[in-house]
């Protein structure tokens, strides 16, 4: 499944918790890493635990647990990975770390989302998101990314042009999301605009959100436009003609239409639901 929006919630805010269905994003992570105190840790856990014991969202819900060189790893994953949850979300995460945890899921059907947030991890992109067929997406983790480089965070973000890059092309490589990293400035509309829009540009799937207000725009541009979604149907109206005339090539609007420009028109349409089964045949 395509995440265009994946929102942060505090395990310790159980207004939030309570209120996650009207949120408007594709899909939640509860937070019990950064979000959560060291004194809080213990009493996050149980409520998030009790929480999903008794609720059942309608959309996906992963759980970012404390790393693996913390005391909370394994009490984390044992007390939620039986619950009615999508995955767990590992920060700091490495290929070690991540055949780790799939070694702890073995009797489940959790997915993992890869944090990528150390320069040692950025460099390891592809081999880390390679060690378990869980893994299902990864995240870039700006803050403690650029932290660990010595580099300042800003808005223009030209500090992560590289780490982005790299993610994506990972992400492709091993066939699975690319998430952006969450945009800060939660008062930043137009700032978050700009940002998303080139994520969206430079491959990414979608982003991580810590503001609910960001969930409209942010799905907004991670969706089709109504004009990509008309130019997808015109390839496969093209497409069809000319099958049904025997030719092997095509143009439309005056540009020669290729292999992936109809793959491209063919994501379009599966993700806004448009695809029909006919044009399979056309394939």
């Amino acid at each position: 499944m395509k995440y265009r929006s994946l929102l942060f919630i505090p395990g310790n805010a159980p207004g939030m918790l309570q209120n996650m269905d009207i949120l408007g994003a594709d899909a939640y992570l509860i937070d019990l890493e950064d979000a959560v105190s060291i004194e809080n840790k213990d009493a996050a856990r149980l409520l998030v635990k009790e929480f999903l014991e008794h609720h059942k969202p309608d959309l996906p819900i992963f759980v970012r647990i404390n790393p693996p060189d913390t005391a909370y790893f394994n009490d984390d994953i044992e007390a939620l990975k039986y619950t009615d949850i999508t995955g767990f979300m590992l920060p700091k995460a490495g290929v070690e770390s991540v055949k780790s945890l799939d070694g702890k899921l073995q009797d489940t059907n959790l997915s993992i989302l890869a944090l990528i947030e150390t320069a040692r991890s950025l460099e390891m992109a592809f081999e880390t998101l390679g060690a378990s067929k869980r893994v299902e997406g990864v995240l870039l983790g700006a803050e403690d990314l650029t932290l660990d480089l010595g580099a300042k965070r800003t808005k223009a973000s030209t500090e992560i042009e590289y780490a982005r890059k790299k993610i994506v092309a990972a992400a492709r490589a091993q066939n699975v999301e690319a998430i952006d990293t969450p945009w800060t400035d939660t008062e930043d509309l137009e700032g978050l605009e700009r940002d998303a829009l080139y994520a969206e540009s430079l491959g990414f799937t979608g982003k991580a959100l810590i503001s609910p207000r960001h969930t409209t725009i942010v799905n907004r541009v991670f969706s089709p436009s109504q004009e990509d979604i008309q130019y997808a149907l015109r390839v496969f109206e093209a497409l069809k003609v000319a099958k049904e005339e025997g030719k092997g090539a095509f143009s439309l609007d005056g540009k020669m239409v290729d292999k992936p420009i109809i793959l491209r028109a063919t994501n379009v349409l599966k993700q806004t639901g448009d695809f029909k089964e006919e044009y399979d045949a056309l394939l």
